[in-house]
């Protein structure tokens, strides 16, 4: 719930209040809605487990440092310390040898909402009614059961955001994941992380509605649409700032009727609903921070940005992330003039640089991702290693969506999101051989992890093979 929402709600507690004195006033009925402290709130509860430590192992930690032969604590669902030789509780795990990194976090799913198998009858991640869809929540289509999520986890990803597509200039709320096993996406669901708002500039929606005869067809029309969008969520914020300010002052006041569009745009100029901007283009981006600066509110992250190299500085000096693949480009004309060294580039220039994947297949092997973009960075002469890169899918990753105080890095007092590879996570040979999310171990290799029989044969082939 946002904050206009929030102080809304006392509002309407003092005009009823002011109303029971008042015989010729019948008071106001919150509605449930209204009433309900967090509508569709977390139900995960982090699971109990004994304290354990992983000795001498290499770690990265996630925020620029390398430590080598460490010891990394962990008790209640948090990491309590690190360094050599702790004198901790708890089980032992060898890590001689072996590499430990954060969670692997990839802010750009469409897991759920687009789930495997492929069908027509699951595709639920692009509401393309109207571009301006901002009531719809990806929560609400997701499928906790998606074989994707496993197959995930598998590859070493702890935390996902998950997205609507991007058929629209608003898309919709996105939500932010803890990768567990659950029935519910309530039980899946971070607790406290800030929702994300998917805006999408560019080719997609102007094609999407040009086709239908509607407006955007253009990417001015594009602009035109993210501006009156914002113009009437002002409007909507003022009119409960007026109710409220009336409330507080002991006038009668009414309401106005939620709208649930609105309310989401609001959340975003309230600074509770972060922007995840569906961007290529460099100009495009310039574009969206003007209107960001116009309406007061911040970008947080601009997704697919695949000419961020082209205004690195300016991403940096606003703060803005760019969410970027390794080596994927011209799929379509905006997605033309990529380079290889493109994340490296946004890191040289001091920015926040995160890889994401948007793709069931490629979340699998994020860490291999990592690997060709550090490798493009270095061959062009920037000086870059290992510990520098993890961040791209780690701490940088998680302040793209807002968690940088919870996941991101291996320090105390942080989750203990954790994988443990059977070697250098950069090797394309690599991969984990235990991942912990808030300490309770979520994979295994070689144990039995399954959950989804379309996994039976992809996870544990050498068990399977006739």
């Amino acid at each position: 719930m946002n904050k206009v929402f929030a102080r809304s709600l006392l509002g309407a507690a003092l005009l009823g209040l002011a109303a029971c004195n008042n015989a010729t006033t019948k008071p106001e009925t919150p509605t449930a809605e209204a009433l309900s402290p967090v509508a569709f709130a977390s139900t995960y509860q982090a699971p109990r487990h004994p304290p354990f430590v992983i000795r001498n192992v290499n770690l990265l930690v996630g925020n620029g440092q390398q430590m080598m032969q460490v010891d990394v604590a962990v008790s209640n669902g948090v990491i309590t310390a690190v360094g050599e030789n702790l004198n901790a509780p708890g089980q032992s795990i060898d890590g001689s040898g072996k590499w430990m990194t954060p969670g692997l976090i990839d802010v750009h799913s469409h897991m759920g909402v687009y789930p495997q198998p492929e069908t027509r009858n699951h595709a639920d991640g692009n509401e393309m009614t109207s571009p301006v869809t901002a009531e719809v929540w990806a929560e609400h289509s997701v499928w906790p059961q998606d074989p994707a999520f496993e197959k995930a986890r598998a590859g070493g990803v702890t935390t996902v955001q998950i997205l609507p597509g991007s058929a629209n200039l608003f898309g919709g709320r996105s939500v932010t994941l803890k990768n567990i096993h659950s029935v519910t996406v309530q039980g899946m669901k971070f607790p406290d992380a800030p929702y994300g708002l998917k805006m999408a500039c560019g080719e997609n929606p102007k094609r999407v509605y040009g086709s239908k005869g509607q407006a955007p067809s253009t990417r001015m029309g594009n602009v035109a649409g993210f501006r009156k969008a914002w113009i009437d969520a002002q409007e909507y914020r003022d009119k409960w700032r007026e109710y409220e300010s009336n409330s507080e002052a002991g006038k009668e006041a009414k309401a106005p009727k939620r709208d649930l569009k609105l309310e989401t745009l609001v959340g975003v100029l309230e600074g509770d609903i972060l922007i995840q901007n569906h961007c290529y283009r460099a100009d495009e981006m310039a574009q969206m921070i003007d209107i960001g600066k116009e309406f007061g509110y911040k970008i947080q992250a601009f997704h697919h940005a695949v000419e961020a190299y082209k205004v690195a500085p300016l991403l940096a000096q606003e703060g803005v992330c760019a969410v970027m693949w390794a080596d994927w480009w011209g799929f379509k004309q905006e997605a033309f003039d990529m380079v290889r060294e493109n994340i490296a580039l946004v890191e040289y220039a001091k920015g926040c640089a995160v890889i994401h994947s948007d793709d069931p297949i490629q979340i699998q092997r994020l860490n291999q991702e990592i690997a060709k973009a550090l490798a493009a960075g270095q061959a062009m002469g920037i000086d870059l290693d290992k510990a520098d890169a993890i961040r791209w899918l780690t701490l940088n990753a998680a302040k793209a969506i807002g968690l940088d105080d919870k996941i991101g890095s291996v320090e105390a007092g942080k989750n203990a999101d954790l994988v443990l590879w059977d070697r250098d996570p950069f090797s394309s040979f690599a991969s984990p051989e235990e991942v912990w999310i808030d300490g309770a171990a979520v994979y295994q290799k070689g144990a039995d992890n399954i959950t989804a029989d379309f996994n039976i044969g992809i996870i544990k082939p050498e068990e399977n093979r006739p």
